[in-house]
């Protein structure tokens, strides 16, 4: 089923990017562009994404960095 219709994003999708580290409906949008043209799917993300367990905001309440720099990544 389609979450976001401007950019033919689907549930799957959208779990997918999740257990790849994408929290947040603007994580989503980054790694998707869903959400970005008419919004009208922010919400479903959002109930999508839930309150479940989150590796990056678990490190960020653990006080750890949650990105790695340029540096480290190579």
């Amino acid at each position: 089923m389609y979450v976001c219709s401007c950019f033919g994003i689907t549930e799957a999708q959208v779990k997918e990017h999740a257990e790849n580290g994408a929290c947040t409906p603007r994580q989503i949008a980054s790694a998707s562009k869903a959400g970005t043209d008419c919004g009208s799917c922010v919400r479903r993300i959002q109930s999508l994404l839930g309150r479940g367990a989150c590796p990056r905001r678990e490190l960020a309440e653990q006080g750890r960095p949650v990105l790695t720099s340029l540096d480290e990544a190579a």
